[in-house]
């Protein structure tokens, strides 16, 4: 073994790699203090491979939205475009009817944070950018994405929201190591788009995914480095900052109870991946 570089799980050994066990790496971190996560969030062989097939449809029903849509499409048209596609290859739109969500998908346009319902009479249209995010059931797996659309000409502010939110989720993924913590993953989001002067939602985040829609942890995009959750192999969860053009702050529609604006009317933007966490890094399933 090489002894050039220290041991992931930080147990002192001057290895290149690991090769203890993931329960005891697991009861290192956890008898210095840390979080850790609970054996239920480790997903197995079986689990991750069932996963990774209801990821591929997911990233096929995002890569059929991106074919059609359009200036002067209705969202609801997204909406089925969605659901006819998904059932069409055997699966399930997770939002639909989840907690009482009426659509297959959430399409979040402009001032909307996230959740925005689709309907026949919002149409889009020059210069609008919008967050399609689509989430899937397969088999009984559970897999999530969502990516930023513009239309047409869009102005220069829209631009410059759209980029820096790319260039968020990029530094997330970067930051994101086995045996690392959720709080880098955050640090590097929230610092990156805070020296861009926009601001990251706080009270809205990622979370743990695979056997169920919202699984553990809550996934913090403006929590401090080394703080948070420990990354394990195993782990499962979404990296999906909404990055703000103003304040962080935000309201939900009293009318539908779902969709969430900006505080102060300011632009948001939104990009989902999934992913997973590996012995030797971080593998990206939906995008």
């Amino acid at each position: 073994m090489e002894r050039n570089a220290p041991c992931w799980c930080g147990s002192g050994k001057k290895y290149k790699k690991c090769h203890m066990p993931v329960e005891e790496q697991m009861r290192i971190h956890a008898d210095r203090g840390e979080i850790v996560p609970t054996r239920s969030l480790l997903k197995t062989p079986h689990q991750i491979e069932k996963i990774k097939e209801s990821a591929a449809l997911n990233t096929a029903v995002l890569d059929a939205v991106a074919e059609k849509i359009c200036i002067g499409m209705s969202t609801a048209e997204i909406d089925q475009i969605v659901y006819d596609f998904t059932t069409k290859h055997g699966g399930i739109p997770a939002p639909l009817n989840y907690e009482g969500f009426p659509k297959s998908v959430c399409t979040s346009l402009n001032n909307e944070v996230c959740h925005g319902i689709p309907d026949k009479d919002i149409i889009l249209k020059e210069g609008d950018i919008i967050n399609v995010d689509v989430s899937t059931i397969l088999d009984g797996y559970f897999s999530d994405a969502s990516r930023m659309f513009t239309m047409g000409n869009i102005s220069d502010r829209a631009k410059r929201i759209v980029k820096v939110t790319e260039e968020c989720v990029a530094r997330g993924l970067a930051a994101a190591k086995p045996w690392g913590h959720l709080g880098d993953i955050a640090y590097a989001i929230n610092s990156h788009a805070q020296a861009n002067g926009y601001s990251v939602v706080e009270d809205i985040g990622g979370h743990g995914i695979g056997l169920e829609f919202h699984e553990d942890p809550f996934v913090s995009y403006v929590t401090p480095k080394g703080s948070e959750m420990l990354l394990v192999p195993g782990m499962m969860f979404t990296i999906e900052p909404m990055i703000n053009e103003g304040s962080p702050d935000f309201f939900v529609d009293e009318d539908n109870g779902w969709t969430v604006y900006t505080m102060d009317d300011g632009l948001s933007a939104q990009i989902e991946y999934m992913v997973l966490v590996t012995e030797n890094g971080i593998e990206i399933l939906t995008k």
